[in-house]
């Protein structure tokens, strides 16, 4: 059994929003991540067949709390961006979650190489001579700029609705 479509426009709607805050703030507030906590209660009280209370119900959530401390830690993730994924995966039914992390990696993927090739297209002249002066520093300062991931969400929840759907 897949996600109700108003649950899934819900949560469509949802990422919209935290996309464009994202974007616009480079922040996403905690509000986000305890919405999707208090929805989760109510969804796992209220729709038992779909939401099923188990601990593989909070893998994934469970996990990304963990790595995203950890790539907050390196710079490398903002903590609202990986408290608001792992809240994200509480409100998605557990028949559907290893598909939305598949989507996830893609969607990361993709987005990460074009931010690779734009920060080469658009830092050449400072890439070229941080090599030329093998100067480390110099080439990570190129690539070091993070990136909002909420988007990253969006695209993700996007492909999920086109193959559940479509």
């Amino acid at each position: 059994m897949s996600i109700p479509a108003h649950m899934y426009v819900f949560i469509l709607i949802e990422v919209i929003f935290v996309t464009y805050l994202d974007i616009k703030y480079k922040k996403i507030k905690n509000f986000w991540s305890l919405l999707n906590i208090i929805l989760a209660i109510v969804l796992f009280v209220t729709l038992p067949q779909i939401y099923i209370l188990s601990f593989v119900s909070f893998q994934y959530s469970i996990v990304f709390i963990f790595v995203g401390f950890l790539l907050y830690l390196l710079k490398i993730m903002g903590g609202g961006d990986s408290k608001f994924l792992a809240s994200f995966f509480l409100i998605i039914p557990y028949e559907m979650q290893d598909l939305v992390f598949f989507y996830l990696l893609i969607s990361t993927v993709i987005i990460g190489v074009l931010f690779f090739f734009r920060n080469i297209i658009t830092k050449r002249v400072q890439l070229v001579a941080a090599l030329k002066q093998k100067d480390l520093q110099g080439v990570k300062s190129c690539f070091g700029t993070k990136f909002a991931y909420a988007p990253v969400i969006l695209i993700t929840w996007i492909f999920t609705g086109i193959k559940y759907f479509l």
